[in-house]
């Protein structure tokens, strides 16, 4: 590469959130994780039970417990944030489960309040199958910028079928452009090393998304939790993880395939450590993100290198 990837101000050959945050913000951005205790269309029977195989109770391990206020929880994680980056902005992270999933009335309210409780900005993370003009026109109309964190883990109807994912990649290229024609920021989360899937299915994943031009994208691992369906697989000898070496190329190749302008919020996941299983080598967060870059370099390669409209 003759010149650096124009859109950073370092070594990465991809466009980071942080990157994203300072030239947008003008100053870093934190996450105040926020547990409102909303269920899921996947849990509560609406459209299966016990959720996705990998799910344990939700995607919020590091959310308060939802027995606070929205704006007990916030002003707590703003502390927390604010003893280490007093000149933050703080977003509040609708996190666990389905953040969509209740009455528009009450999600006016809990959004409303995470607002007056200081919030520069609002993430709300939820599943396309729960989302509509009413809910759409709500998120559009609040009075700070909003992302929505929308979880897609794969374009393959039968990998969501395996997973019990209980949507289609049809719903959800409908809930993501409803969002788009409302002018909504959407952050499309993806997964790796789903069951069965090779590495041309996770490949052509990331391609298909790409040509979407989501304004972010997610990038997981995906993580055997104790407790869940999975962890029965991985114990049965049903279920092998991804090396780290096969992540690494997994997620190099995928971020050539998406657009340099779409924001890398996340090429790795965060575990419980005290109830992940598997891969014990995603603990150690640094090295992956290190073994990215590097490998990136030696390969001489950048985000979007083989994207195409």
């Amino acid at each position: 590469m003759t010149e650096r990837f124009r859109f950073s101000d370092d070594n990465k050959r991809y466009h980071t959130l942080n990157y994203h945050n300072l030239h947008t913000y003008g100053r870093k951005v934190h996450k105040a994780a926020i547990d409102c205790g909303f269920s899921c269309p996947n849990l509560d029977g609406t459209k299966g039970s016990g959720g996705c195989i990998f799910c344990s109770g939700g995607s919020g391990y590091f959310t308060a417990k939802s027995v606070f206020s929205v704006t007990e929880q916030f002003l707590a994680e703003r502390e927390r944030i604010c003893k280490k980056y007093p000149e933050a902005a703080i977003t509040a992270y609708f996190q666990a489960n389905t953040n969509t999933y209740a009455p528009v009335e009450k999600l006016s309210a809990l959004y409303s309040e995470a607002i007056a409780a200081g919030a520069d900005s609002l993430a709300i993370a939820t599943r396309a199958d729960c989302l509509d003009e009413e809910r759409a026109s709500l998120i559009s109309s609040l009075p700070r910028p909003v992302t929505v964190e929308l979880g897609l883990q794969t374009i393959h109807d039968t990998t969501a079928e395996a997973i019990n994912r209980c949507h289609t990649f049809e719903e959800f290229l409908c809930g993501y452009k409803m969002l788009k024609a409302y002018g909504i920021r959407v952050c499309v989360h993806i997964i790796n090393g789903l069951p069965d899937e090779d590495a041309d299915m996770m490949l052509e994943t990331a391609r298909v998304l790409g040509k979407l031009r989501p304004d972010g994208v997610k990038i997981h691992l995906l993580h055997v939790i104790e407790g869940t369906r999975l962890a029965d697989m991985y114990r049965n000898g049903a279920y092998q993880p991804l090396s780290k070496e096969e992540y690494i190329d997994i997620v190099i190749r995928q971020l050539e395939l998406l657009a340099p302008e779409t924001v890398i919020e996340r090429v790795t996941g965060d575990g419980d450590k005290r109830t992940t299983l598997a891969p014990k080598w995603s603990f150690d967060k640094i090295s992956v993100l290190g073994g990215i870059d590097k490998r990136m370099a030696e390969l001489d390669t950048w985000q979007g290198r083989g994207f195409t409209e």
